[in-house]
């Protein structure tokens, strides 16, 4: 099992970042492994994502959520086995912290490699601050859902 932390600061309020974050078809904008992301319910979706030029597809399920808080999901069966968390952290009234933490299950010859040269972690870096430009482009969330979920 391979794990990614990654943090970035973002010049929004804690609650634009994290209603950005709970708007999940958004994710291809910012995400580059991201396909697309189709949103079942308000604790189910269905991702389509490229790794390593793999295509795979898999369903999620947010497990736990607070707003201003935290997201954290699991995989449910399918091509990807992971689970993840992010978190929001207020700084200033204007800016805040968010880390991702990720922990996956790479499959395959080229993800493997990709995981042993901290391939995936530059990603992961590099979509974090994808994140931050476009929220701080836009300096609005385009939506937001604010439900709690705990299991």
């Amino acid at each position: 099992m391979s794990q990614i932390i990654e943090t970035i600061d973002v010049d929004v309020p804690v609650s634009t970042a994290y209603n950005q974050w709970t708007q999940f078809e958004s994710f291809p904008h910012f995400l580059s492994f991201v396909e697309s992301i189709t949103q079942q319910d308000d604790t189910h979706n269905h991702w389509k994502v490229k790794i390593g030029g793999v295509e795979r597809e898999f369903d999620a399920e947010i497990t736990e959520q607070h707003p201003d808080e935290r997201v954290a999901w699991k995989s449910l069966g399918g091509e990807v086995t992971q689970a993840g968390v992010v978190t929001f952290h207020k700084l200033t009234d204007t800016s805040s912290r968010v880390t991702v933490q990720l922990d996956w299950e790479p499959e395959g010859f080229v993800e493997k490699v990709g995981a042993v040269f901290g391939v995936d972690d530059a990603s992961v870096k590099s979509d974090l601050k994808n994140f931050k430009k476009f929220i701080e482009d836009e300096g609005n969330a385009e939506g937001g859902w604010r439900g709690e979920v705990t299991n």
